[in-house]
């Protein structure tokens, strides 16, 4: 039988409640860790993904424009996600 605990976000170090039904699911799931995270930190945690700045380049391949997660440097070549496949199938 599970109770409640008590524990510290490791990003906002404020209390939460791992809770006897969260627990049950962890352990219905298979997950062996606690969550280290309170729900505000993981929603903001997952969030920060989504909202990733992106940036525009030429592609290399095709000449089309492509939009893409990282900054572009000139030393490296950027392609579309079409061209970006055909050079990973390759």
């Amino acid at each position: 039988m599970y109770t409640d605990k008590t524990l510290v976000c490791k990003d906002c170090g404020n209390e939460f409640i791992f809770t006897a039904g969260e627990q049950e699911f962890y352990a219905e799931k298979g997950f062996t860790n606690e969550p280290q995270r309170c729900k505000p930190c993981r929603d903001a945690k997952k969030n920060a993904s989504k909202n990733r700045e992106m940036f525009t380049a030429i592609c290399a391949s095709c000449g089309k424009e492509a939009t893409v997660p990282f900054k572009p440097h000139d030393d490296r070549p950027v392609y579309c996600s079409e061209c970006f496949a055909k050079q990973r199938g390759e």
